[in-house]
């Protein structure tokens, strides 16, 4: 007997039609607590506050006033008669004659201000009278006074108090609850006692999502996989008839901004099924079982609703892999939300009809349980997209722009190597409010350049103050830099170089356009050294210093020069060893001794120190170019590829860019393409100020 519910025939495009009735919301107790504590609270208060223990005017005058008890009277008015509050004094209450006002004052609580007796006169000039015809005999000085207030009465004032009260504790109750539900939303997670439910937003019929697979391009191979996820939901019956059974899960693997959530976003709105979306972070709470709790509650609100369709963005915020690196008792709950998460994807009780979608652009830090077949039985890799998807990326992007004559996708996806999905999207809204600030009526070719070298180099600082001194000093800088790729066979072919500053620290940067490859041969990697380091070598050749400008330049070949050696396997004393870390296994404890730790370190440095020497050979030799690139660098301070062969000549090496091949077919172009790879140069201070004259600001599109 088969288990598995989608074996059944069922009508899947039903389900949006399924009307769900809300349920009632639940009785809450802790409001119940809250009222009683109200009650209690108010009937403290109200008893209080007594009026005292009423007596009639002849034992008062008797027993307290003519004895000399009485410390004070206070009358007010009270319906047709007046009331009289009689206050004895501290001494006197010790006498027998006043225990019962001691008992009463005992079982109530009463206050020292609280009167101990009270009695009702006819008026107020009555009470007067016979209390100055008592005290004829009694001196001035001993006399009791009276005095009179506006009172209301006990009930009300009480009543008036009580409710105030009730107000004031319900008020800070609601606010208590609001701060520990952030904000007091609405939802399964909106009240503190529904912490463990899930926070998972669900898209069915009523909340449907806009994006589709149209929208979804150059991620041709992975829409696939997708695709057929979904239609497996909408016709389970082709697929189980052959003996097919449903994938469990589908993990989406790729940089930052390649389009994982995008993908899963045209996913919910292309299947017709419910479609619940959240974040790994979601289970994360500071309250312990919590995590496993959300867990629970998601996949039990899923199988109501199976088949259906569960996305969490980030995983890797409860997929870690289990006990590696982690001090001891500092990750049990993310470890029980993780265990959790693994038993409800394939345990013992495991209902089918659910799938599971998750993305993460660290796929190295996920437990390798999670991995297994059985739970994500697909692994998706969006990788950043070629020649041909950037294209299709940039046609999606470019619809809602009102574009000019000469805009072509084919060029612009050539001119962006290394892009990703949202960088080409940032691109294009670049682009248009570049286009927008000039007053333009449509976005031409120009402004994507801009738009490009904004994205990639930085917001050009048109105001920086920088001295004639440092000036001479990046452009020289930048001109060894272009002299040694220009007279380097495996470097990538120049572009642009500029002395303009972008960005925080950019002074000057050198753009490439590289060859679309997945493997470099040592030479290509050694020619790229020494063409990074050309900056360096071309301040000390002329100024026979060196300034901190090449801090970038340095970071990227010492961080290629350590590569080469210790994952590559490209070093003759090391040999064909790797270790490369990709685990995080080798944090604590390196898998090689010390004295090949000293062996790795003296060959990184032999190799750069080589490859500085040769990079200062060539810039001897070529010392006449280098002073004619700088000295026109100082003037226009931007220079394409057309004035680097008009100032040092044709490169001497035949070096067919993915550009020519892809856009012209191989043959010479004239434009000036703008590629990704830079190199930044920042110089640490900052004087003088330097301003272009108009033809130099139409040589750069300002």
């Amino acid at each position: 007997m088969k288990d598995n519910k989608l074996d059944k025939p069922k009508p899947i495009r039903k389900i949006p039609n399924k009307k769900i009735t809300p349920k009632p919301p639940k009785f809450n107790f802790m409001w119940l607590y809250a009222v009683l504590i109200a009650l209690f609270v108010g009937f403290a208060w109200f008893s209080g506050s007594t009026g005292g223990i009423p007596i009639d005017y002849k034992r008062f005058e008797t027993q307290m006033l003519k004895p000399g008890d009485v410390d004070h009277l206070v009358a007010y008015k009270n319906g047709e008669l007046v009331t009289a509050e009689v206050h004895i004094k501290k001494d006197s209450l010790k006498k027998p004659e006043y225990q019962d006002a001691n008992k009463t004052q005992r079982s109530f609580s009463m206050s020292v201000d609280d009167p101990q007796y009270t009695f009702t006169y006819s008026s107020f000039e009555g009470l007067s009278q016979a209390l100055l015809n008592a005290q004829k005999d009694v001196p001035d000085a001993q006399k009791v006074n009276i005095k009179y207030e506006q009172h209301e009465s006990l009930l009300s004032s009480a009543l008036v108090q009580f409710i105030v009260m009730i107000v004031i504790i319900v008020a800070v109750w609601l606010f208590i609850m609001r701060r520990m539900t952030g904000g007091g939303g609405a939802g399964p997670g909106g009240q503190i006692f529904n912490i463990g439910k899930s926070k998972a937003t669900l898209f069915d019929k009523e909340a449907q999502v806009s994006v589709t697979f149209n929208d979804v391009a150059g991620l041709e191979e992975a829409k696939q996989e997708v695709m057929e996820i979904v239609d497996f939901l909408r016709n389970p019956k082709k697929y189980t008839n052959l003996g097919g059974k449903i994938p469990k899960g589908a993990l989406l693997v790729g940089s930052p901004g390649t389009g994982k959530t995008l993908l899963a976003k045209a996913v919910a709105g292309e299947a017709q099924v419910p479609f619940f979306s959240l974040s790994g972070s979601d289970f994360v709470e500071m309250f312990v079982g919590v995590g496993a709790s959300r867990v629970r509650d998601l996949f039990r609100q899923a199988k109501d609703k199976a088949p259906c369709i569960i996305f969490i963005d980030e995983i890797d915020a409860i997929g870690r892999a289990r006990g590696k690196n982690n001090m001891v008792g500092g990750n049990d709950e993310r470890e029980n939300t993780l265990n959790q998460l693994l038993v409800e994807m394939d345990g013992f009780g495991t209902d089918s009809g659910i799938i599971i979608l998750a993305a993460t652009n660290r796929p190295d830090v996920l437990d390798s349980a999670l991995l297994r077949p059985g739970r994500f039985d697909r692994q998706v890799s969006i990788d950043k997209p070629d020649l041909i998807g950037r294209e299709q990326i940039f046609k999606v992007h470019l619809k809602p722009v009102k574009l000019a004559e000469g805009v072509d996708a084919k060029k612009l996806s050539a001119q962006t190597p290394g892009f990703a999905g949202a960088e080409i999207a940032n691109v294009c809204n670049e682009a248009a409010l570049i286009a927008a600030r000039k007053n333009k009526e449509a976005v031409d070719m120009q402004d994507f350049q801009d738009a490009i070298d904004r994205v990639i180099g930085g917001l050009e600082k048109k105001n920086k103050i920088i001295s004639p001194e440092e000036k001479r000093i990046v452009a020289y800088h930048e001109a060894g830099h272009a002299i040694a790729g220009w007279f380097l066979e495996h470097a990538d072919p120049l572009v642009k170089v500029s002395i303009v500053p972008r960005g925080v620290a950019a002074l000057g940067y050198a753009q490439y356009l590289p060859k679309e490859q997945f493997l470099y041969t040592t030479e290509q990697l050694e020619d790229g050294m020494c063409m990074t380091l050309g900056g360096r070598a071309a301040e000390e050749i002329v100024f026979g210093k060196i300034s901190t400008g090449a801090q970038n330049d340095l970071e990227r070949i010492t961080k290629l020069a350590y590569a080469m050696v210790t994952i590559y396997g490209m070093n003759d004393k090391i040999g064909n060893i790797s270790f490369n870390d990709a685990q995080g296994e080798y944090q604590f404890n390196k898998p090689y001794s010390e004295k090949t730790s000293q062996l790795i370190d003296e060959e990184v440095r032999n190799q750069i120190n080589i490859i500085y020497e040769r990079t200062k050979q060539l810039l001897t030799e070529k010392r006449e170019g280098l002073e004619k690139l700088a000295a026109k660098l100082i003037e226009k301070e931007i220079l394409f590829q057309s004035d680097l062969e008009e100032i040092l000549g044709k490169r001497p090496f035949e070096h067919r860019t993915t550009y020519d091949e892809f856009v012209n077919g191989g043959e010479e172009s004239n434009q000036e393409p703008i590629a990704q790879n830079l190199i930044h140069e920042g110089v640490s201070d900052h004087s003088g100020t330097f301003e272009r004259n108009p033809e130099e600001k139409d040589a750069i599109g300002e």
